[in-house]
């Protein structure tokens, strides 16, 4: 029975078991279309092997968080007649999670469904990372960046045409044509003292790497044996307790220490809806897809204004305020992919 069910759920997310083996999911790539520049996509092979076991716990969860392919067309439904504004995290949505954060590429054919999708909405992509670093990964110019947890948001170069609205950039930056917003520049000098005190305190460990993402700093410590996890924990918290004017937080296998000002992704989101002049508008949708802790602020902003959808990207169970999931960077190609496909044909 419960066999049957799941069969249902992946068959509707567009993933088909594997014939050789039960619990082998075969995913969706993408070929270009002759009709139209969107990328479609289409089923192949690649192998995904999961317990039993977390297949019941995964398809129970679903229940409180559907997959967002399953319910896209229910998604769109109520979508006719609003704006939709999308916000997109970067690591482990658009790009794997890699051992190494300097190579958390994204496909090319990732790059394509952004591009797409940034052609039919307004596109902010919101990362810990830093604006420059973000980036020089993404390589579009179509799309808002917010770096550094959204302390640091530079605006598309030039006016964006979008359907129903235009938009510009609100004010003049780098360049004399961007648009930056940075409300933590004070504690740049302190940042890099922090920055250098965590980088003697660790270099004696084999595998952790201090990330300097200009507005706040990075421990990351996949790399490093598990028996030095609580050292790199402590360490981080000793040069935290002398600065006092910041905080560290957790996300996956990295330590961010970052300025204790009220702003984090959800003020970011809140900050370019304004600039988008849509903060007290009754007809826009706000789409917003990540898969760390940091992305919770954001699905609490869309929960608290009753506007959009907030999808989490996760392999596993795990507490969200998240309406809907998605299970990996494939998972979110084929959203992107559906997304700029319904708009093209609506």
């Amino acid at each position: 029975m419960m066999r049957n069910k799941l069969n249902k759920v992946y068959n509707a997310m567009g993933i088909f078991k594997h014939p050789s083996s039960p619990q082998t999911l075969g995913f969706a790539s993408n070929v270009r279309s002759e009709r139209s520049s969107i990328v479609r996509p289409e089923p192949c092979e690649q192998k995904l092997t999961v317990p039993n076991a977390e297949y019941a716990a995964y398809e129970e969860w679903l229940s409180d968080h559907p997959s967002a392919l399953v319910s896209f067309e229910e998604m769109m439904t109520s979508a006719k007649g609003k704006k939709i504004v999308m916000f997109l995290d970067y690591d482990g949505t658009l790009s794997p999670i890699v051992d190494d954060p300097e190579l958390a590429f994204m496909s090319d054919k990732m790059r394509s469904a952004v591009r797409e999708v940034a052609g039919c909405f307004p596109t902010a992509i919101i990362s810990g990372r830093s604006r420059d670093k973000v980036h020089n990964f993404v390589k579009l110019n179509e799309v808002y960046y917010a770096g550094s947890h959204g302390m640091d948001i530079m605006a598309p170069p030039r006016k964006h045409k979008s359907g129903d609205f235009k938009y510009q950039t609100p004010s003049v930056g780098e360049k004399g044509n961007s648009a930056i917003f940075q409300p933590a520049q004070e504690f740049l000098p302190e940042i890099e003292k922090i920055f250098d005190e965590l980088e003697k305190a660790t270099k004696v460990f084999k595998g952790v790497t201090v990330e300097d993402n200009r507005f706040c700093i990075s421990v990351h410590y996949r790399r490093a044996e598990e028996k030095v996890h609580s050292d790199v924990k402590r360490i981080v918290k000793s040069v935290v307790d002398k600065h006092s004017r910041f905080h560290k937080t957790e996300g996956k296998k990295v330590w961010e220490v970052r300025p204790s000002i009220k702003w984090n992704k959800g003020n970011a989101l809140e900050y370019l809806l304004n600039t988008l002049g849509f903060d007290e508008s009754s007809d826009v949708l706000p789409i917003y897809i990540g898969d760390d802790r940091t992305d919770e602020d954001a699905f609490e902003v869309l929960q608290k204004r009753g506007q959009g959808f907030s999808i989490l990207v996760s392999q596993k169970p795990k507490e969200t305020r998240a309406s809907y999931s998605l299970r990996d960077p494939s998972e979110v190609l084929t959203f992107l992919l559906r997304l700029a496909k319904w708009r093209q044909d609506s």
